[in-house]
């Protein structure tokens, strides 16, 4: 992804360049001898106060289920899964094209179960998967005609993209395809400041013998393989743009002239009509993509506001890295999840496979978590978003239609005083088992006693909340409005 895959510290004058290899058993077809992350936004996206008067929450026109969904998986899988020490391995060590492409002689994914990772997905309440189709090794995971660098000329030997849609399908699952526009074992794809050959003596003299236009090409053919050879697909993910990326620079960043866009954005469109795509093209997309942090609030751009998506790691790692135990409490997901919903937001969590096709205890753990949370309180995040109510300390709101849900991140001592909510609650009542919290109205001149708590500002609702906390990571406090 962008900054998906943590890049290498930013290069300012190119040093590199390695021989472009004349035997490689991995060549893109037709090229003969000659043979993926913050994007920056065309207009960056902003966040507006949550103290700011909701109108209505951002849906996209032709795909409202997208906000209706708010929970998304991310799998990020490929030969990196092998090292098993970051997706941009490649890159970060500086590996030449024939010594990192050995690990497809190993890639063996012999437990892969893509029903398992469906159900696992629909267990935790999320409702779109999006699978790393070709990450920025250029290694395909589909049966591409445009290379022999695929899954199909490793020892498992079959797609495995075939199998992810089907499975995701028969568990009623959008369909979600990742695609990067970066790709450094292509052999026409400019080195640049994030390619593997970045630090090579004759980086300049390599790249005169690359031609963009060709990769170019070829990054095309393979969106149409992807966008006509599984049927409906559902979301498409682009990674990445850095041509105008002032906080990451990079010599030979690339952008919208460099990957053909407007062009390749019409060609997704035209073979998927209905399909969603992100925002990482140097245009403007259908959602932006917060990544690797949580907004302060809703987004805009340009003072307008958009749908929007963040992409979380469990451990800061896409990919599968057995070392890194950096690894989020379920308690933390869950809260990034309210949090993001209570600002008008998506959350697309990643798991990271391992070389054999499954997932590790951390993301099994995490994904039970959530999903025994979200059996209970999914009314909170479904179709909800955020309110015009502004919420007590330590505590989000989302809101749908005429429910409220107070969501504790702190639980409090026997009361919660809620501003602005007298005489709008008609009930409330603890989410995880619709047990009635009574409430009340406290008088601002009401004077504080040995035994008694005083007055609260005047339009502030009080709920009575029992000493011991629900057994849950979040407790969730439903309020219907009148």
């Amino acid at each position: 992804m962008a900054r998906t895959c943590c890049p290498p510290s930013p290069v300012t004058a190119p040093r590199c360049s390695p021989t472009r290899s004349t035997n490689s058993p991995f060549r893109p077809a037709g090229t003969g001898a000659a043979w993926r992350h913050s994007a920056r936004r065309p207009h960056p996206a902003t966040t507006r106060s949550n103290h700011e008067k909701k109108e209505t929450t951002v849906s996209i026109p032709h795909a409202p289920w997208f906000t209706e969904s708010r929970f998304g998986m991310f799998i990020h899988w490929g030969l990196y899964s092998l090292p098993a020490r970051h997706e941009w391995v490649m890159t970060n060590e500086r590996r030449q094209t024939s010594d990192y492409e050995r690990y497809a002689e190993f890639f063996d994914p012999d437990l892969y179960d893509p029903v398992a990772w469906a159900r696992a997905a629909k267990a935790a309440g999320m409702k779109y998967v999006v699978l790393t189709t070709k990450h920025h090794d250029g290694f395909c995971l589909w049966d591409s005609k445009l290379t022999d660098y695929t899954a199909v000329n490793t020892p498992y030997g079959r797609d495995l993209v075939r199998p992810y849609v089907d499975a995701l399908r028969a568990e009623g699952l959008k369909v979600g395809f990742y695609h990067s526009l970066l790709d450094w074992h292509h052999p026409d794809f400019p080195i640049d400041g994030h390619h593997p050959r970045r630090d090579d003596a004759d980086a300049v003299e390599q790249n005169s013998t690359r031609d963009m236009a060709v990769y170019r090409e070829y990054l095309h053919g393979q969106v149409r393989e992807l966008l006509t050879g599984y049927g409906k697909i559902d979301y498409l993910f682009y990674d990445f743009s850095y041509a105008n990326d002032t906080q990451h620079p990079v010599w030979g960043a690339k952008g919208r002239d460099d990957w053909g866009s407007e062009e390749l954005l019409a060609l997704t469109r035209e073979l998927q009509p209905g399909i969603i795509v992100n925002d990482r093209l140097d245009i403007p997309g259908d959602f932006v993509t917060p990544e690797q942090y949580q907004p302060s609030g809703p987004m805009e751009v340009d003072g307008v506001p958009v749908t929007w998506e963040a992409c979380q790691t469990l451990n800061g790692s896409w990919g599968y890295f057995r070392d890194n135990l950096t690894i989020k409490s379920t308690d933390l997901l869950i809260r990034m999840l309210v949090d993001g919903v209570s600002k008008d937001g998506n959350l697309l969590l990643n798991v990271g496979p391992t070389a054999r096709g499954t997932l590790d205890g951390a993301a099994t753990t995490a994904l039970e978590g959530i999903g025994e949370w979200m059996r209970l309180h999914d009314r909170s995040i479904y179709g909800a978003g955020a309110s015009e109510f502004v919420p007590p300390a330590d505590a989000r709101y989302t809101q749908r239609g005429s429910r409220l849900y107070l969501h504790l991140f702190a639980w409090p001592f026997e009361h919660v005083h809620l501003p602005g909510l007298a005489g709008k609650v008609a009930y409330a009542q603890l989410l995880n088992d619709a047990s009635e919290v009574p409430m009340a109205e406290i008088a601002p001149d009401t004077v504080a006693l040995t035994t008694g708590a005083g007055g609260q500002p005047a339009g502030t609702l009080t709920l009575t909340l029992p000493v011991l906390k629900p057994d849950v990571a979040v407790p969730v406090i439903e309020l219907f409005l009148v």
